[in-house]
């Protein structure tokens, strides 16, 4: 039988009122105030259509009703707690998909070792990766963990700094031979560096070191990270790459490794609501030894 509006919640207050046989009991059991559990038992006769409990001033006497109906809504509040425990192990379960998002040359140099070590570590859990540079991704769920070079502000999101990352100026040995190795900064300026194409990064690091320059002094700019470093190995020119990048082409030379180029910290980052699913923290907990080994490697 189906009664439109029918609250399934209900029949805790009645359970408990058959058991402990008074309002006092009844709510006491359930930790709320009597008046609710009383207001419950009229709602569920009236939704019923039958008396459950005859009041009397020794408690509540159940009526013929309640003893039929006991045995089905036990039966309920049964069912229930069996899908509150399952919903609660699927939760810990360490298994199911994690979306990772991270910058290009994070998720095309950094990661795919630790990744792989984490997926025999793991084996359950599947990983999305996704090149990305922006945190929106986060705050719109489109990724479950975040690699950033930047602390997260918004409140929603949990952060925590695993490492840092250094930056040096990098060139291949052809281009070094062709146009000789820069003594100083000042150097810089009479060299082919590569530039940035919107971003103001390399801008604003020359005028640090006080030599204010406009894009133009650029004669090869891109925002792209992994095709700044495929210029610097064409030998086209200076570029300044983070070190680990750079570790992968022995080739390559630091130039001026006095430079103050101050490192960027690595944040690994995750929204607040989901820190707790199991196969999250599983990934997180790997990430966080993880990444800073994987930035140290070969140093």
């Amino acid at each position: 039988m189906h009664i439109p509006g029918f609250d399934w919640s209900l029949i805790r207050s009645f359970l408990a009122a058959l058991d402990h046989g008074s309002l006092m009991g009844a709510a006491r059991a359930l930790r709320v105030h009597q008046p609710t559990v009383g207001r419950h038992i009229t709602e569920l006769e009236e939704q019923l259509g039958v008396v459950l409990f005859e009041r009397t001033s020794r408690g509540l006497v159940p009526t013929v009703h309640a003893r039929r109906l006991a045995e089905p809504a036990r039966a309920m509040a049964s069912g229930a707690d069996q899908l509150v425990r399952q919903a609660a192990g699927a939760q810990q379960q360490v298994r199911g998909t994690v979306r990772i998002s991270a910058s290009q040359p994070v998720a095309c140099v950094l990661l795919p070792p630790v990744l792989a070590a984490m997926r025999q570590a793991h084996p359950d859990i599947q990983v999305e990766l996704v090149v990305s540079n922006t945190v929106s991704d986060l705050l719109q769920r489109e990724a479950d963990i975040a690699v950033r070079m930047v602390r997260p502000q918004q409140g929603a999101l949990l952060g925590r700094r695993v490492g840092q990352v250094a930056i040096g100026a990098y060139a291949h040995p052809a281009y070094l031979h062709r146009r000789g190795v820069p003594q100083a900064t000042e150097d810089l300026l009479d060299h082919e560096v590569i530039g940035n194409d919107r971003e103001t990064d390399i801008v604003r690091g020359f005028a640090a070191m006080g030599h204010p320059v406009g894009a133009g002094q650029f004669g090869l700019r891109t925002d792209d990270l992994m095709a700044h470093e495929g210029l610097v190995l064409a030998g086209a020119g200076i570029g300044f790459l983070a070190d680990y990048v750079a570790r992968r082409s022995p080739a390559l030379v630091r130039v001026l490794p006095g430079l103050p180029i101050p490192p960027l910290p690595m944040w690994l980052v995750v929204h607040r609501e989901i820190r707790s699913s199991a196969r999250i923290r599983a990934v997180w907990n790997f990430l966080v030894p993880a990444l800073p080994e994987a930035l140290e490697a070969g140093a």
